[in-house]
């Protein structure tokens, strides 16, 4: 049922994607600020009462975050000799034959494959403690879900510079994105309403995405991107405007989603679809650019 649902959602969801993607409006009609809040924290707070609590900003963060994400955009891909690529396992004689007969070698397999490492590179960049650290962030479900939805459009966006092709493979990741959310949600104490909850991250995902597109284009106001940061990622209530004590790490992760938005468009097509990619390093930013 799980494949199902995802392949149904996956489909409906990229073809609302296709027909809003130069919308500026459609994602603040799609769903208001306070349904974002309500559906992205209900988890959390079914699991635990605490995790609801009021958000407070540390005043000094132990990275200087006026100076980060300054520097020149660079291609994001592996080095060839890396040991952190991925390769395309190599078999030969018998076995060879027998994973072709089985379609192992098929473009939808290696699509697969490739979207599972892809999405892989996301959860890493995500679920590490340094990206909370450098943007004093709590480690909530609702802070990394909203990170999670931000990695998956920065991807997303970068493959559809790829035609047809990419928002195919784009939704291979999608797929498997829709279920780590799942168990996500599941694992956050979630089990009723199970289905009206995916529906409502669905839309969050949905409506953050064109937000985040409108928020980059050439016309869009240079305060654009760090308000949509602010109400996706940084608000626990709704508001439009954001908090004077987050006002450096929201300007500072505004940098970092246009540098790691440009290193992706850097970042060649074959490292892209099979995920021999890293995002930038926010471990070595956290212990380099210290007070």
């Amino acid at each position: 049922m799980l494949a199902r649902c995802s392949r149904a959602a996956s489909s409906h969801f990229f073809h609302q994607l296709r027909n809003n993607n130069n919308s500026k409006d459609a994602a603040f009609k799609f769903i208001s600020h306070q349904s974002y809040f309500k559906a992205a924290t209900a988890a959390a707070m079914a699991a635990s009462p605490i995790l609801s609590s009021q958000k407070v900003f540390p005043s000094n963060s132990v990275v200087n975050l006026d100076k980060i994400f300054r520097s020149k955009p660079c291609s994001l891909a592996l080095a060839p000799d890396s040991p952190l690529r991925i390769e395309e396992p190599e078999y030969e004689g018998i076995r060879r034959l027998v994973l072709k007969l089985l379609l192992f070698y098929s473009k939808q397999s290696k699509s697969i494959r490739g979207a599972n490492v892809v999405y892989r590179r996301i959860v890493s960049q995500v679920d590490r403690p340094a990206i909370y650290e450098v943007f004093n962030l709590e480690k909530t479900f609702k802070m990394t879900f909203s990170l999670l939805v931000l990695h998956m459009w920065l991807c997303l966006r970068r493959l559809k510079q790829e035609g047809k092709e990419g928002v195919e493979f784009g939704q291979y990741i999608y797929e498997i994105y829709n279920h780590d959310v799942e168990l996500r949600v599941s694992k956050a104490g979630v089990n009723l309403l199970l289905t009206k909850w995916m529906k409502e991250l669905e839309k969050i995902l949905y409506g953050n995405i064109v937000a985040y597109d409108a928020a980059m284009l050439p016309e869009a106001k240079p305060d654009e991107l760090p308000k949509v940061i602010w109400r996706n990622v940084f608000s626990d209530d709704g508001t439009t405007e954001p908090d004077d004590t987050a006002s450096q790490a929201i300007q500072a992760m505004a940098r970092y989603v246009r540098h790691e938005a440009s290193c992706l468009s850097l970042t060649d097509k074959e490292a892209m679809f099979s995920g021999n990619f890293m995002f930038t390093s926010l471990e070595n930013l956290s212990s380099h650019a210290r007070r």
